[in-house]
């Protein structure tokens, strides 16, 4: 109820105003039935952008931080991701991708849509980073289709370490949804669940026009930081958009 209220009352119309944004190929968003919506992630800001355009409910995998931050903004966003609806995963510890998985699928199998940032965090620097697996393994376990989706200018709106977005036109795109019903079955190998999500992961970036990097996300930015602890002002993670 409170998530009809924020989206079509409340929220939805004022990010619509405050944002404008581009919407395209929303077509290849299934009206109907159990997909995964799979989406680079550049910005706080993604969190709400594109479930708000959205025809359909959407439930995404949510880091636990989120509900669990102290101070009035802490409190503020729990309550935000609570009444929407979302999943808290608590990513530590060795059974959290399992945990997380094990989560989505019970989306999946009541036919609704899930979201996911294959990447599992926020680029630091605006590319787009190797993704994890488990968006893979969610795939074929419920043989569902995945819908790539490319979030483009919420990295300028609302970079990491900047509280509230600035005001900025930004769009949304969607691509035609990947089928993976050649590989029922084989959720069990490791080849092939790196080769369904590198394909997601080439299809977001498509979309999106970012450079890649064939790293995860934190090994990059350490490795990073460590360059400008030692003053190697070269980048030691260069992109790599050739797949």
């Amino acid at each position: 109820m409170f998530y009809n209220v924020l989206k079509y009352a409340l929220l939805g119309p004022l990010l619509r105003l405050l944002f404008r944004p581009r919407i395209e190929g929303l077509e290849n968003v299934p009206e109907e039935g159990a997909a995964i919506v799979a989406g680079n992630h550049l910005s706080f800001s993604d969190h709400f952008l594109m479930p708000a355009i959205l025809k359909r409910r959407i439930t995404f995998l949510a880091k636990a931080e989120y509900f669990t931050g102290p101070g009035l903004k802490g409190r503020l966003t729990a309550a935000f991701f609570r009444s929407a609806g979302q999943i808290p995963v608590d990513r530590s510890g060795r059974g959290a991708g399992r945990a997380a998985i094990e989560e989505g699928l019970k989306v999946l199998r009541r036919g609704e849509l899930l979201g996911i940032y294959p990447e599992g965090t926020r680029s630091h620097d605006g590319r787009l980073y190797r993704g994890r697996t488990g968006v893979a393994v969610m795939a074929l376990r419920a043989k569902v289709p995945v819908v790539p989706c490319a979030m483009v200018g919420t990295f300028e709106i609302q970079p990491p370490g900047r509280a509230l977005p600035r005001i900025g036109r930004v769009t949304i795109r969607f691509g035609e949804p990947l089928d993976f019903s050649r590989f029922a079955g084989m959720h069990g190998d490791r080849t092939v669940l790196r080769a369904v999500t590198d394909e997601i992961m080439y299809a977001i970036m498509s979309l999106s026009g970012q450079e890649y990097v064939d790293l995860y996300a934190p090994d990059a930015k350490a490795a990073q930081a460590a360059a400008r602890r030692n003053g190697d002002n070269a980048d030691p993670t260069p992109g790599n958009a050739s797949r």
